[in-house]
């Protein structure tokens, strides 16, 4: 069986996890990047062996890029990601680390909010001008985390293709390589918005995108309120929240071998931020939204925070496994596609991302 490495990015810093049978038997690492903010973090296996990046940021040093080739035992600074002198900006926090379709190809979304691409494997970035330049960018809003770019999709065939998403902004979608940038939010509602302006073209709080590479115009989007798939490309959405106690909630993961299966973690709205019941549950849909079933065996009654954005993965074993990261400092794993869990890992700071891969 390969082995699985799971990274988890802190409010204070980095731990990297290492397993062979991805139960209790950990051994973890860290901090890396201690007290730095690691608001994003990615296992790259295109090439065998794991890459690991993590994007991390402090108030002294400012945002960096990282990499380790050696699984986490040592970690080297890229050029990162920089705006141009010729713009009035600077980048504040690294929100996601994507690989791209093409080899050698990363994509850095941050705070403020743009989007930068790298083509040597993320030594060296460029902004993503025609994003940046977008008539909309100046009525875009902040979430009460900050305005970045939290989802970068490139599509898996097609690397003119690039969907992505803001909080707050919405879904925006290029077809010709960066030049252009379309909103792609039709049926999602804002419904903090007044009765009657809550379908605008955008201006939507998008809380996380996901999709299958196999079935690449299906898109699954959680929102700020409100639950969605999109069956041609992003062009519409349709509500799959029927079912669900809530729909509310920051992480939205497709399963990497089921097109039809995703997984969410609902959250009350508002200001309880926690689960219903303060029960913490993974809710699945083996029909792509069609029906949901909790999945809560090893998870802990008594739950009173939320799981954040990123905090929700995927590795690629055959049978998958699926990690959970809250802001208790608290990571739960489940080797068998979530209908067991076991606790990994305690007592770290605020778990902002969690990443995982077989390797």
């Amino acid at each position: 069986m390969n082995a699985t490495i799971l990274l988890v990015g802190t409010r204070k810093g980095l731990w990297v996890g290492r397993s062979d049978e991805r139960r209790t038997a950990w051994t973890w690492s860290g901090p890396h990047f201690d007290m730095m903010e690691v608001y994003s973090c990615m296992v790259d296996v295109r090439d065998g062996r794991p890459r690991l990046y993590a994007g991390a940021s402090s108030p002294w040093t400012g945002p960096q890029i990282q990499i380790s080739d050696d699984l986490g035992e040592t970690w080297r600074a890229t050029s990162g990601a920089h705006f141009p002198g010729d713009l009035d900006a600077s980048v504040e926090r690294v929100w996601q680390l994507v690989a791209g379709s093409e080899p050698g190809v990363v994509f850095a979304g941050t705070e403020p909010g743009a989007v930068f691409r790298s083509t040597d494997g993320g030594e060296s970035f460029a902004l993503e001008r025609g994003l940046w330049e977008h008539p909309h960018r100046q009525e875009w809003g902040e979430g009460f985390g900050g305005q970045a770019f939290h989802t970068i999709l490139p599509h898996p065939t097609d690397p003119d293709s690039v969907t992505v998403a803001i909080s707050t902004g919405g879904c925006y979608q290029t077809a010709d390589g960066g030049a252009s940038w379309e909103p792609r939010n039709v049926g999602v509602r804002a419904e903090f918005l007044p009765e009657g302006e809550q379908y605008p073209e955008y201006g939507q709080c998008v809380h996380k995108i996901a999709r299958h590479p196999d079935r690449p115009e299906r898109l699954f989007l959680q929102n700020h309120g409100g639950v969605y798939r999109s069956d041609d490309h992003a062009a519409t959405w349709t509500s799959i929240a029927d079912g669900l106690p809530a729909d509310f909630g920051f992480p939205i993961v497709v399963h990497p071998h089921e097109p039809e299966t995703v997984y969410v973690f609902p959250i009350n709205g508002g200001d309880r931020r926690y689960p219903p019941e303060a029960h913490a549950k993974v809710w699945r849909s083996r029909d792509a939204g069609e029906s949901w079933q909790p999945l809560d065996r090893g998870l802990p009654d008594d739950f009173y925070v939320a799981v954040m954005r990123d905090a929700l993965c995927v590795d690629t074993h055959d049978q998958p496994g699926i990690y959970l990261g809250a802001r208790n400092g608290a990571v739960w794993g489940s080797p068998d596609g979530g209908e067991t869990w076991d606790q990994v890992v305690a007592n770290l700071p605020d778990v902002m991302a969690v990443r995982a891969a077989a390797y």
